[in-house]
């Protein structure tokens, strides 16, 4: 069966996510920005030590993350990894001055009560933010997943550094660069179909 031709991925510096860092804010700021945010999705609030980032995610960024969480999952099932997504969980830990809330981020395995998740997805359409890895380092998440320029870089923490790697060890045989493929493809439904037929060799 030929496979559907895959569409160009969005135009990314079309539409950037509009991102205010301010310096010099403490955890106490940091906390009552949460507050007042209160459940909404949006912005997406990170902390490191003394800076504070608020992110307003544009229509691009919000489709392309959920692309790519629906691409993960799609291979998760098809090879039977059991996977549970977390959405734009805050994860904080005070006592690093560190909190981030993903795009999107998933523990793997059969976890009831995580302290964090396994693998963090972040989109990047904008430049001058805080610095994710070393945000990530103290929270201790296993692997950070970055969209930019459409195509994926992968992280593995390995012992108190991230480092580059060409495959993923949270998502062992999943291949990065052929899921980059499809995060262009619209509607997602066809994106999922299409990537599993390809999967499957067809």
């Amino acid at each position: 069966m030929a496979q559907p031709a895959l569409a160009t991925p969005p135009a990314e510096s079309a539409e950037p996510d509009q991102v205010v860092v301010l310096r010099g804010a403490t955890w106490a700021d940091y906390q009552r920005v949460l507050e007042l945010r209160g459940e909404r999705a949006a912005p997406r609030i990170a902390y490191l030590k003394g800076s504070l980032e608020i992110m307003s995610p544009s229509l691009a960024h919000e489709s392309i993350k959920s692309v790519i969480g629906c691409l993960i999952e799609a291979w998760c099932v098809d090879k039977g990894i059991d996977i549970t997504p977390c959405g734009s969980w805050t994860i904080e830990r005070k006592e690093f001055e560190r909190g981030a809330e993903p795009d999107e981020c998933y523990v793997v395995g059969d976890c009831a009560m995580p302290e964090r998740p396994d693998l963090a997805i972040e989109v990047v359409l904008s430049s001058g933010g805080i610095d994710k890895l070393e945000l990530y380092r103290k929270l201790g998440v296993r692997e950070v997943w970055f969209w930019r320029n459409g195509s994926l870089s992968l992280h593995v923490l390995r012992g108190d550094r991230y480092e580059a790697v060409a495959n993923s060890e949270v998502l062992a045989g999943i291949d990065a660069e052929q899921l980059s493929r499809f995060v262009g493809v619209r509607p997602m439904t066809k994106a999922v179909r299409a990537y599993r037929a390809a999967l499957r060799g067809e």
